[in-house]
């Protein structure tokens, strides 16, 4: 349907014949109903007791997560607004690391408040206000229940690193690789002007389908997954002196062409020698000082692989820039773009390099580094969904750590938090005048979505559950939430549930602004390309 106006002088066509316009209420409807729909989808994935989701991609590829981000990211939605609420869960993720299913929910149950608002004919913007107010306001209470630790706080690191791990896969395992964790990211955290900082890209995550789920570890020091490149170099040396280079150890060729006119037979055999001892003399410049592991970023000629198994040295060549980046934090060595140049300061140290094997490929460790600034994670499990499952739960528990490292500020999980913000709301609500109050007031209610889903997916009754929780709370245990695990109203502070206030934050902050930015949305003009009309992809047909 084309948009035709109607004037005095006749019709006049606005938009291209292939344009669909859709309007007001039914716009916002259809929005709504969208990021509902979203919110559907990963809903029965929150908590210890949530669901895992199998998604099977054009290829017949398999993903079998309950990671909010990763199963929005593979579903490909279409709809416009749904892809808003994937955004949210993306940015989460990018910022915090954790709680992407919790703000799809929650932004989805607040655009089904305001859907309940709109149908009493409150107008969007009011609700807008009222939610962006309620939203200050959250935040604010936030910060003042918020409990205050130390960011080197070993015990609490540990708390929140295992109640990240509770939701997942690897939850039997949380105690053990809690621990992993935790000294992971203290040994790549910097700290300058009483402030602490941790940058990930330091940690190295390796992973490998075999072994089970316990044989993950952490590597002080780098692990290559490249083989040692001559067969009569040593396996494993022990006191390893470290150069690093960024050159490759082979001839050069000139960079003009050139032709070298050759009339004898001895003189190609000097051109050869030649060449030769070129390639002996950057073996003997590494040699000399000291080194006996050299690791090249470049490739590393038949000739020098020969001269360096004499020597006794371990080589490993066309190593990721990134990874050498990484090997110069851990070992202290300086990687060098010049063999000429080396010296012995520039060599890092190890305790011990070695090839090893793993499931089916050789892979060289680079262990037992003094001061690692950057260290690798070598993630193991029985297979290959298993691993890829481990790694994405590891992510978000490394994500938490390193955010109560940087805004040492922590809250109860178990939707306590929100069950607490919701009565404060609530109460706060009643300063209000008009339909502002209306708002807030449903603001407050789809926080309480939280702790209700969670105590849903537990198998507990929901209503009774909500009672028991306001009830406690209401006597001043604000730390009272649902222990799924369990099945029961607790105080689960007492539990050592502790999830970061940054991910809270980001919660309502994310939340918020994508609801009022679908709330905004009051006309759907969508054009297609070519002759023919059409809505894009996802969008309802026009009644």
């Amino acid at each position: 349907m084309a948009s035709i106006q109607q004037t005095p002088n006749g019709p006049v066509l606005v938009l291209k014949e292939s344009a669909l316009q859709e309007k007001g209420r039914d716009a916002q409807k259809n929005n709504i109903m969208a990021a509902k729909m979203v919110a559907d989808i990963v809903k029965s994935s929150l908590g210890p007791r949530g669901l895992d989701k199998m998604l099977v991609d054009s290829l017949g590829d398999v993903t079998i997560t309950n990671d909010g981000a990763t199963i929005l990211k593979e579903i490909d939605a279409q709809h416009p607004a749904a892809k808003m609420m994937i955004e949210i869960s993306k940015t989460i993720d990018n910022e915090v690391g954790d709680g992407t299913t919790s703000s799809v929910i929650f932004a989805g149950t607040l655009l089904a408040k305001a859907e309940e608002l709109l149908k009493k004919d409150v107008h969007s913007s009011v609700i807008i206000e009222g939610f962006q107010a309620a939203s200050e306001k959250a935040l604010e209470i936030l910060s003042e229940i918020s409990k205050k630790v130390s960011p080197d706080d070993r015990e609490t690191l540990l708390q929140v690193a295992s109640t990240s791990m509770e939701s997942k896969l690897i939850s039997e395992d949380s105690e053990s690789l809690s621990k992993i964790v935790v000294d992971s990211i203290m040994n790549i955290t910097e700290t300058n002007d009483n402030k602490s900082s941790v940058d990930l890209d330091n940690l190295k995550v390796e992973k490998k389908a075999g072994g089970s789920i316990q044989d993950t570890a952490l590597i002080k020091g780098i692990v290559l997954d490249k083989e040692v490149v001559h067969s009569g170099m040593p396996k494993k040396i022990q006191q390893a002196k470290i150069a690093l280079l960024n050159t490759a150890m082979e001839v050069e060729k000139t960079e003009m062409s050139a032709e070298i006119r050759i009339n004898d037979p001895t003189q190609m055999q000097m051109f050869l020698e030649e060449e030769n001892r070129m390639i002996k003399t950057m073996v003997e410049k590494v040699h000399a000082i000291g080194a006996n592991v050299v690791i090249c970023q470049k490739g590393i000629d038949d000739m020098a692989q020969h001269f360096l198994s004499k020597h006794g040295i371990l080589a490993v060549r066309r190593v990721k820039e990134s990874d050498m980046t990484k090997l110069a934090k851990a070992t202290g060595a300086r990687i060098t773009s010049n063999i000429d140049d080396i010296s012995e300061k520039d060599l890092g140290a190890a305790n011990l390099v070695q090839q090893k094997k793993v499931e089916s490929d050789k892979w060289v460790f680079i262990e037992g580094c003094k001061n690692p600034q950057s260290v690798t994670l070598l993630i193991r499990g029985g297979s290959q969904r298993v691993v890829d499952e481990v790694d994405r739960s590891i992510h978000d528990s490394l994500m938490v750590v390193k955010d109560v490292i940087e805004k040492p500020e922590i809250v109860a999980g178990g939707g306590a938090p929100e069950a607490v913000l919701a009565s404060f709301l609530k109460d706060w609500s009643e300063r209000f005048e008009g339909r502002q109050q209306l708002a807030i007031n449903k603001f407050a209610e789809a926080l309480e979505i939280i702790p209700l889903t969670i105590a849903e997916n537990a198998g507990m009754d929901p209503i009774d559950t909500m009672v028991k929780l306001r009830a406690r709370q209401s006597e001043g245990k604000k730390w009272t939430g649902i222990n799924a695990k369990e099945g029961r109203v607790t105080d689960m502070l007492s539990q050592n549930i502790v999830e970061p206030v940054v991910v809270k934050e980001q919660i309502i902050k994310s939340a918020t602004e994508a609801a009022s930015m679908i709330l905004r949305i009051d006309d759907v003009i969508a054009i297609s390309g070519g002759s023919g009309g059409g809505m894009p992809p996802g969008m309802p047909p026009m009644g």
